[in-house]
């Protein structure tokens, strides 16, 4: 909204400054976190009247979780708010791909926030099923795609791109429809399944934000990508807006999600983190890089999966239990060694996939 600012401009007063997408970057990562410092107690307050018991605890889970039980839930509605304002308020609204990753967030946001309202309403943790959420999900990643495939350079449209390879591109035709459904949506919930203890989840969502915004920068720059021999995607570097609000909105709610935690994001906040990340690895053309830089993720969702189809074919169990960060916890782990040992995990991964705009 404030770039408009810049047709006020001469070229040579404030206003001029809403030209450069790294200024309104900074612009936003200040605003969504002042956002989220201002606006933080007053939904911590009221969610805590609203919800009265708060999340439901896992009844199967550690020992040492019983002692979060009446922590409200649906924080991440703090974090979509500072996102959302930060991003009208300093991104060209005339860009396709800033619309496509706030919808495809918001649509996330809005299955995750009726998830938790029914988990905290009937008073356990089951919450909407799977499947629903899934058919939802996929719903909207399909329009995603449909919408990105439509938005992207003519020589880009249903290709893949590789990493460590120069130009290398492989024309999926209409199986990039699917791949790009599984890649948002399988993003959306292994966030979701990272999400289980204080800080744990909001680290590296903000780590690998900060990762695409850099790439989403970088491919939006025919000069950068000539030097980097990546292919380039106009108008993806107003999602650098995005990605900073994200970060400060990230940090904004984690003031109040460190240990020990006042509110959780819920499904509320990490289905649509999720699904907005990989979002932006459709929109840049990154999407195997992003199984690199979201390699946590990946893990965490992989671990369920390992579990349930081992248990299901043995009856026996893989890890103590899924998802791997519990295994952890019973294995002995403080919750605090588990968060900063997979923080630093995150970020190690986050820059090997930074890596690979450089290593061709």
């Amino acid at each position: 909204m404030l770039y408009w600012l810049t047709k006020l401009s001469d070229g040579g007063d404030l206003f001029n400054l809403f030209n450069y997408i790294t200024v309104r970057a900074g612009g936003a990562f200040f605003t969504a976190l002042i956002f989220g410092f201002v606006f933080g107690p007053p939904l911590i307050n009221l969610l805590r009247r609203q919800q009265g018991k708060g999340q439901p605890i896992r009844p199967d889970g550690p020992e040492t979780h019983f002692a979060k039980a009446g922590t409200p839930t649906m924080g991440g509605v703090l974090i979509l708010g500072a996102v959302m304002v930060s991003t009208l308020l300093f991104g060209r609204l005339d860009n396709i791909y800033v619309w496509l990753v706030l919808g495809v967030t918001i649509s996330f946001g809005a299955i995750g926030f009726v998830d938790d309202y029914a988990k905290v309403s009937a008073g356990n943790a089951k919450g909407v099923s799977g499947r629903v959420r899934l058919l939802l999900g996929f719903v909207i990643a399909t329009v995603a795609g449909v919408v990105a495939m439509w938005a992207h350079p003519d020589t880009l449209q249903g290709q893949l791109a590789v990493p460590f390879f120069k130009n290398v591109l492989l024309n999926m035709g209409y199986f990039y429809i699917p791949f790009i459904m599984i890649v948002i949506v399988g993003s959306a919930n292994a966030v979701n399944l990272t999400d289980g203890l204080d800080g744990l989840a909001i680290m590296p969502v903000m780590i690998a934000a900060g990762t695409l915004g850099v790439i989403s920068y970088a491919v939006g720059r025919i000069d950068f990508t000539e030097y980097l021999d990546v292919h380039y995607v106009p108008g993806t570097g107003e999602l650098l807006i995005f990605c900073a609000g994200l970060i400060g909105g990230g940090l904004g709610f984690l003031w109040y999600n460190a240990p020990p935690a006042a509110v959780f994001m819920g499904d509320t906040g990490s289905l649509a983190l999720g699904g907005g990340l990989g979002t932006i690895a459709v929109v840049t053309k990154h999407e195997l890089v992003w199984a690199i830089i979201g390699g946590l993720f990946v893990v965490e969702a992989l671990s369920v999966i390992i579990q349930v189809v081992y248990f299901k074919s043995t009856g026996k169990r893989v890890f103590l239990m899924a998802p791997i960060h519990h295994h952890f916890e019973k294995k002995g782990w403080a919750e605090p060694q588990v968060v900063i040992r997979f923080w630093i995990i995150a970020l190690i991964l986050a820059l090997i996939g930074l890596a690979t705009l450089k290593i061709r």
